[in-house]
């Protein structure tokens, strides 16, 4: 069975599926997830509050998360 990770606000992904968990700050995770938006690879996670990470899968869809990268890694060693 998969290994299900929470990326807040119920929302799960599978952890056998995650390629890179990566911060929203950097200019080229924000064009990352702008180019996904347009797209239409991206899920939005958030809730409305602010992008804190993105979390790349292997279908080459983007994950974008209100959780910092460091809790979404600690869920995923967890």
């Amino acid at each position: 069975m998969s290994k299900l990770i929470n990326v807040g606000f119920g929302n799960f992904v599978n952890a056998e599926k995650i390629i890179a968990v990566v911060t929203s700050d950097s200019a080229p995770s924000k064009r990352l997830i702008q180019n996904a938006k347009a797209d239409g690879s991206s899920i939005d996670a958030t809730h409305g509050r602010k992008a804190k990470s993105a979390i790349i899968m292997e279908n080459n869809s983007i994950v974008i998360s209100a959780l910092l990268p460091d809790t979404i890694m600690e869920r995923l060693q967890a």
